[in-house]
């Protein structure tokens, strides 16, 4: 309390100062009018000198240690502090996030508390607009928290894999290997010729998983998802439309990867039903993109000819299991088809799907938009 009790006797003759500079001009006599003069510059320098230690003071308790640990209220901020981060490294990431205002602050905090060796690494949970100094307490004395990843539609089992893999949750290799036999739902049927058992029951949305999850937890936690979705109602339409919940995520990953928009899911389910009713192969290049590691923009003739039990241009009916993880919207559309009679259909170049009846139909419409 002694530099409080100090500053408001700064402040007490900083007050009287003032008032004399200010009725300097009324001043009787030459030598009072300069000794007023030289109270203007006292004052000034004075004042000047309390602002800067008031300032120095608040950035000082601004940047010091305290006993937050964890943050309060709903904004959250998920940072991940890599190995071998330095403060100033750090700091810029938390200014960049928003959760401190000024990383020079950041590092000052890290030198006044001498914390540059005491980072921890992992992901913390941190919230805009932090002091420094409980910042900087959080990572130092916090625990680590989840990790938070957003899985998007469409990514096959390879995918997911390396996108764990980027976000440091998961080993890529172990976690493929780990995929390959994991199906903690009875419905997920065991197909030999399937690549991954769990392909497609991944369920894809926003994630967070503790730093030390395994591929095992990650993979429960996300079938785990699609099961709580999949609601009773939508297991019954599967049944009344005579199809397993295998088949169904089949089909769905198929349309998935064929429809870039929402009105055209419905269509294209509806078309790969026809072609399964009248045992027309499915001829599909989303089957065939999913034996190649990087996508080809446009397959040719010698592609439909690669013997895999996926290539639906040379194997009628469904491929051995999905091909991706569909979102909902896919797996409703198979449920509620639309009410067509298409045989065929071409994207262009947009991703707009255009349909046609028959097969002279579709080379012209191909013709047309490629």
């Amino acid at each position: 309390m002694g530099w409080i009790m100090g500053f408001s006797e700064l402040k007490e003759k900083l007050a009287s100062k003032i008032e004399a500079c200010f009725f300097y001009r009324n001043a009787e006599g030459e030598e009072a009018q300069k000794k007023a003069k030289r109270n203007v510059l006292i004052a000034s320098a004075v004042g000047a000198c309390a602002v800067a230690a008031v300032s120095m003071v608040l950035l000082a308790m601004s940047c010091a240690y305290s006993d937050v640990t964890e943050v309060a209220g709903e904004d959250r901020v998920y940072v991940r502090i890599k190995p071998g981060m330095g403060s100033s490294e750090i700091g810029e990431l938390l200014e960049q996030e928003g959760v401190i205002d000024s990383q020079a602050k950041f590092w000052l905090a890290v030198k006044l508390n001498n914390a540059e060796s005491k980072f921890q690494a992992g992901v913390f949970e941190l919230q805009p607009g932090m002091r420094p100094g409980d910042a900087l307490n959080v990572l130092i004395h916090g625990r680590s928290s989840a990790v938070r990843v957003t899985v998007p539609e469409g990514l096959n089992v390879r995918q997911v894999a390396k996108l764990f893999a980027e976000q440091g949750l998961a080993d890529e290799k172990e976690f493929l290997a780990e995929a390959k036999d994991f199906a903690p739902y009875d419905y997920i049927e065991a197909v030999p010729e399937a690549d991954y058992r769990i392909e497609g029951f991944l369920f894809p949305d926003t994630y967070d998983f503790a730093n030390d999850a395994t591929p095992r937890e990650i993979m429960q936690k996300m079938a785990d998802e699609f099961d709580r979705k999949l609601t009773p109602e939508m297991r019954q339409q599967a049944a009344d439309c005579n199809l397993s919940i295998y088949e169904l995520v089949n089909l769905a990953s198929l349309v998935e990867k064929e429809a870039r928009y929402p009105e055209d899911r419905p269509i294209i389910a509806q078309v790969f039903f026809k072609r399964l009713e009248i045992n027309m192969p499915l001829q599909t290049d989303t089957t065939l993109q999913y034996l190649r590691d990087e996508v080809k923009e446009d397959l040719s003739i010698e592609d439909t000819l690669v013997e895999s039990p996926y290539n639906t241009y040379l194997h009628y009916g469904l491929p051995p299991g999905p091909i991706a993880s569909p979102g909902m919207a896919s797996i409703e559309a198979v449920l509620y088809p639309a009410a067509t009679d298409y045989l065929y259909f071409v994207a262009d170049r947009e991703g707009h799907n255009h349909y046609g009846y028959t097969y002279g139909e579709h080379l012209g419409l191909v013709d047309q938009v490629r």
